[in-house]
């Protein structure tokens, strides 16, 4: 019976929670769910998978500049506010094309297609999610191990990469283990660390073909998150430590691994 309470609490949420409107309490607590209830996690999936598609796949037809001045005038007339102008962008999207379908439908799908997550921002709030998922009892490594001799081979035959697991000790960030995740639809290694207090999760995950890239940042709910591609494998750390630590954390990592055995996916 609490089960099915518990579901009838966090099913309204999963809007919520792919919008990325949740605090960290409230996402903690939908992860825990999620990671107990399969029917909701199932759910959930679906829901994100259909997010993906409709950004990857929806349909966008251009439209004239009348269908621009009657959506204009028909959005006071439906809402009785008046907006000061339209947005640069609308006005863009809006120009040139054939008509669709009436003004209000159109309004509609235009302002579902505007607040949909990009790619991007999807990924971020995976890859945070994952990270506090992370932090409940028993969820931080599934071979807890100092020793990196020990964490790189457990990975072998789970996922199809072999990832650099570097010892950085004598640089301030202990290797703690390592354990499986799911981010970005891919089965990733998570490689753990630790700086003082703060856990750091290092997600590497294969992505053939893609280019190399230099990190780039990204902060979401309190957690910083440094991401980067190289040789056909995708890397992302993400901790609560300040940025000033993560940066060196990510630098020193890279240089390790570069100077260790080299990471390559598997054939």
């Amino acid at each position: 019976m609490q089960v099915k309470l518990d579901c009838e609490r966090i099913r309204p949420l999963i809007d919520a929670a792919l919008d990325g409107e949740l605090d960290a309490s409230g996402q903690m607590t939908f992860d825990s769910h999620l990671a107990a209830c399969p029917d909701c996690a199932a759910l959930h999936a679906e829901r994100r998978a259909f997010v993906h598609r409709l950004r990857a796949e929806a349909t966008r037809f251009a439209a004239p500049e009348s269908l621009r001045d009657r959506l204009a005038a028909e959005v006071p007339r439906l809402t009785g506010i008046k907006p000061a102008r339209t947005p640069r962008h609308w006005r863009t999207w809006l120009t040139g094309g054939a008509w669709g379908a009436s003004a209000l439908a159109l309004a509609a799908s235009l302002a579902l297609f505007l607040v949909l997550p990009g790619q991007q921002e999807m990924l971020t709030r995976d890859l945070v999610a994952a990270h506090v998922r992370s932090l409940m009892p028993e969820h931080l490594t599934d071979v807890p191990s100092s020793d990196r001799h020990t964490v790189k081979p457990w990975f072998n035959g789970k996922v199809s990469l072999s990832p650099s697991v570097p010892d950085l000790t004598d640089k301030g960030f202990p290797l703690i283990g390592g354990r499986l995740d799911y981010v970005d639809e891919h089965t990733a290694a998570a490689l753990v660390y630790r700086h003082h207090q703060h856990v750091i999760n290092l997600f590497v995950w294969a992505s053939p073909g893609r280019q190399d890239r230099t990190p780039n940042e990204a902060n979401r709910n309190g957690y910083n998150l440094m991401a980067w591609t190289r040789s056909g494998l995708r890397y992302a750390a993400v901790s609560d430590v300040a940025w000033t630590d993560l940066k060196e954390f990510q630098r020193l990592w890279t240089i390790a691994a570069a100077e260790g055995e080299p990471e390559n996916t598997a054939p």
